[in-house]
């Protein structure tokens, strides 16, 4: 392995599925092809994803068939994350409602839980996951089941998930109508809360992580949550005007265009008194406005951009209308499509 390659220093990649590496059933282009790399150069490829409506299996089996490497044990979901949840916290053997698909269902099962589909049969613990099927009467019964004392258990709060149509609601948008009818806020597993993390890393072993991500609010939060460092590519979630705007704990340690560059050089971002340089460009701050010199790739004219924009918002984030002018002019958003 190069060891100027933005992945030598990490023994593990812990990737996110949609929008990183694919997008619905679809490949994100390039993406299996870089995998297949980092793996024959000895990193360890983890699958980590907040989806819990597919099996490990189902998963990997997909992945496979894109061209990324990956077997049932290299996936980890926001399933796996909250049925460790609820077995942490419950007698062995327990009966738990599943508001969600085969993913939830196989994963308490798993940690010797008995999954049900009605609050009649007294559940401790109401686990819920985003699933295409999901009915009015499983909502029902999981919100009779919280409102007699079961634990509510959310895989994720994600508010939407990427697909190749677009952003569909996503699991987060579904708790909230249990949640609005008992008066119950769900405990979280998945990203960026710590229990994926933490299963990630029990499953793993990693010492020296990478979190790999298309989306600031739970990819690389959950990152930074946990102390690691992370990159966030721009094939799903997160506009160049959103890494502008981050607030800190949404920045990530790297910015990339996909997963290609994980087998290449990362450009220096230095600081220097005329502002923060990378790769020809130049970025500084005159009159509250963000201000950007030079020419080359528009990444690295947005990697400079962004190391004096959070340098300038430091505890907070910048405004949009500081950055805007330089997406319009110097760094087109369509130059990253």
């Amino acid at each position: 392995m190069d060891i100027h390659a933005l992945i030598y220093p990490y023994d593990t990649l812990l990737l996110d599925l949609d929008g990183v590496v694919y997008l619905g059933r679809n490949a994100v282009p390039g993406a299996p092809e870089a995998l297949r790399r980092a793996a024959e150069s000895g990193v360890r490829l983890a699958y980590v994803t907040n989806n819990a409506s597919r099996t490990p299996g189902a998963i990997a089996q997909h992945l496979s068939a894109l061209g990324a490497p990956a077997t049932p044990d290299d996936v980890v979901t926001s399933a796996q994350a909250a049925a460790r949840l609820v077995a942490e916290r419950v007698e062995p053997g327990a009966a738990v409602l599943v508001v969600g698909g085969m993913g939830l269902r196989s994963a308490l099962r798993a940690h010797g839980l008995r999954p049900v589909s009605t609050a009649m049969d007294a559940p401790v613990a109401v686990v819920q996951g985003i699933a295409s099927d999901l009915s009015y009467g499983l909502l029902a019964e999981g919100t009779l089941a919280v409102r007699q004392g079961a634990l509510f258990v959310a895989a994720n709060a994600d508010l939407t998930m990427p697909t190749g149509r677009g952003e569909l609601p996503g699991n987060g948008a579904m708790t909230k109508v249990i949640a609005a009818a008992t008066g119950v806020e769900p405990i979280v597993a998945g990203k960026p809360e710590p229990p994926l993390h933490r299963e990630s890393i029990l499953r793993t072993g990693s010492k020296r992580p990478l979190v790999i991500g298309d989306r600031l609010d739970t990819d690389i939060e959950g990152a930074t949550n946990a102390g690691v460092d992370s990159l966030l590519v721009l094939t799903g979630v997160a506009s160049p005007l959103d890494v502008l705007t981050a607030a800190p704990r949404h920045r990530p340690t790297y910015v990339a265009d996909d997963l290609s560059a994980l087998r290449l050089p990362y450009p220096q971002v230095r600081r220097g008194e005329g502002g923060w340089t990378c790769e020809g460009w130049t970025a500084r701050w005159e009159e509250g406005r963000l201000r950007l010199d030079g020419g080359g790739k528009p990444l690295d004219g947005l990697r400079a951009a962004a190391a004096a924009t959070w340098e300038a918002a430091g505890d907070g984030q910048a405004e949009e209308d500081a950055v805007k002018a330089v997406l319009d002019s110097s760094l087109s958003e369509r130059a990253f499509l």
